[in-house]
């Protein structure tokens, strides 16, 4: 074969052989990190603060997520480790990373009343436009089981106490319809009525919330509502 012939060949061999080793000296790179990502969530899981900062200074990359789309953080969120909430935090771990079934560490510290992590959580700037699956913000679930300590830091920040979420239903509706107006719902309702939250916004079937209240028996609840303004309107027929 003429020699200006087997130039292109030896080129395209030469390419071929360079793309195979850069893969090949790629591919561990790729797996260490993957594998210490999984360890920090692993550590997060079992709570390990010692092993978390142990992956953290080997620069484990803090949002890696597992096979539900779990980072670290929301992990230790649902499992309630503070400590090591606070460790991913101040290293730079998002609080807005979404998983599978939308949570972020976020929202499940707003839902789950996870106070102190969520009080951890505001310098981080969460997304407040972030919604989950009900298409709720973090203080609508909040609201729902009364974590009243979880409520005040939520009414710090610029979150919506009039939001609507997918259900048709407020902050203010959640607590009326799926809470027991017992002193702690009265509590939630005191806090975001004095937030600025409408009384008078109905569900989908345009019955308000004092409707409800007066519907379910909380009485106490019922009382606070009109006295902030709140109208009795049943619901449509």
């Amino acid at each position: 074969m003429h020699r200006a012939a087997v130039r292109p060949f030896v080129i395209i061999a030469f390419a071929c052989l360079l793309a195979a080793t850069l893969v090949l000296t790629m591919a561990p790179v790729v797996s260490r990190a993957q594998t210490v990502g999984s360890d920090l969530i692993a550590a997060s899981v079992a709570g390990d603060l010692a092993r978390v900062e142990q992956l953290i200074g080997a620069n484990a990359p803090l949002d890696a997520q597992d096979a539900q789309g779990q980072t670290a953080l929301l992990v230790a969120v649902m499992n309630n480790h503070a400590d090591v909430a606070r460790m991913l935090i101040m290293a730079g771990a998002s609080v807005n990373v979404q998983a599978a079934n939308m949570d972020t560490p976020w929202l499940l510290a707003g839902a789950s009343g996870r106070t102190e992590i969520i009080r951890a959580m505001i310098p981080a700037n969460p997304d407040l436009a972030i919604r989950n699956r009900f298409g709720g913000n973090a203080l609508i679930p909040a609201c729902e089981s009364a974590h009243v300590e979880t409520i005040e830091v939520l009414l710090s920040t610029k979150i919506d106490v009039n939001h609507v979420n997918d259900l048709g239903w407020t902050c203010l509706l959640e607590i009326v319809i799926l809470g027991n107006g017992g002193p702690r719902h009265q509590q939630a309702t005191r806090l975001v009525l004095a937030a600025g939250a409408n009384p008078n916004l109905a569900d989908k079937n345009e019955m308000t919330a004092l409707a409800h209240a007066r519907a379910n028996g909380q009485t106490e609840v019922a009382k606070l509502i009109e006295g902030a303004g709140g109208r009795y309107v049943p619901a449509r027929n």
